[in-house]
């Protein structure tokens, strides 16, 4: 996902944030990629994205309060994650978020004849 930095005029529809695109990324705006904008106050968002055939305009305005503005970067442009996506959309400021230790299970796929030993093994546990 890529924001521009900049505040964007919000009369612009498709088209014109094809342009800012134009001439501020080098992406291929036909891509894989989410354009993230804001207004000026950030009190709105536009996500723009290409789908196959035509582009999806995403609009979010909020009632009271602005999104958060910590988005490190000198350029125009930043690249941030999907969480990150998320936690700017949900109003929360992710500088300040503390990732958890993740749970990872570890899976091990056993042949025609090895299950009926782990059974067993389950089944001697009080």
């Amino acid at each position: 996902m890529l924001v521009f930095q900049g505040a964007v005029d919000f009369r612009k529809a498709h088209d014109g944030l094809c342009a800012i695109i134009r001439e501020h990324f080098t992406e291929n705006f036909f891509g894989q990629n989410l354009f993230v904008f804001f207004n000026r106050s950030r009190n709105r968002i536009k996500i723009l994205m290409w789908d196959r055939n035509g582009y999806w305009l995403l609009y979010k305005r909020l009632e009271a309060g602005t999104f958060p503005a910590a988005l490190s970067g000198r350029t125009e442009r930043v690249e941030i994650s999907r969480a990150q996506l998320t936690m700017l959309l949900d109003g929360l400021e992710w500088k300040s978020a503390k990732p958890s230790q993740r749970y990872r299970c570890s899976v091990r796929i056993r042949g025609k004849g090895e299950g009926n030993a782990d059974q067993s093994a389950r089944s001697s546990r009080p």
